[in-house]
């Protein structure tokens, strides 16, 4: 375990390996599980300033379920704010190629240049999972193991990279270029 600046590291991040791969789970972590992307405090005014921009990169499913449900759901299951899902299953914000392959709206509007916001954090990180208790000033980030992802896992140790690399622009992102230079500092420290 690492501590970085009041921010917990599990070994599980910095040591097992994981390249997503695209081309063999055409992005099943977008309509598979249970609940939506979790969301932070922040990212629900992201959402609502970009969704008129987001919209033409909907399906018409997904904006079915944004205009029942709204832009995003409160979880009593998650204990927070998550991202709209249609029936239960695909986020809303979730298209498809022809070729059946899912991308995010959100993230697609981002890069075509209309909207400032790349998709949510907890996406971006994914497959590291933050666990967060702010009333204790606690955060501590964890590698979250799926099935779903066995191809990414096998990629990743091809590859040779590990999960805190993989993520490495969502880090940077979240927590800022030190805080990674430090994370990467103390990881070859350990392993000199």
């Amino acid at each position: 375990m690492y501590l970085i600046q009041d921010i917990f590291v599990s070994d599980e991040v910095t040591d097992e390996q994981f390249a997503c791969n695209l081309n063999a789970c055409k992005g099943a972590c977008c309509w598979e599980g249970d609940f939506g992307a979790p969301l932070e405090k922040a990212e629900l005014a992201e959402l609502e300033n970009a969704y008129e921009q987001v919209k033409p990169n909907l399906t018409p499913e997904g904006i079915a379920a944004i205009e029942a449900q709204g832009l995003y759901t409160n979880s009593p299951e998650t204990k927070g704010w998550d991202t709209t899902l249609v029936n239960g299953g695909a986020c809303a914000y979730m298209g498809k190629t022809e070729g059946g392959m899912a991308y995010c709206a959100i993230e697609k509007t981002y890069n075509e240049g209309k909207i400032g916001w790349k998709k949510p954090i907890s996406c971006h990180l994914y497959p590291i999972r933050v666990k967060s208790k702010p009333e204790a000033n606690f955060e501590a980030l964890n590698y979250d193991r799926w099935d779903i992802c066995s191809a990414a896992c096998t990629k990743g140790q091809r590859e040779k990279i590990r999960v805190f690399e993989f993520a490495k622009p969502a880090l940077i992102r979240k927590y800022g270029e030190d805080w990674y230079a430090e994370l990467e500092a103390a990881v070859n420290r350990k392993e000199e």
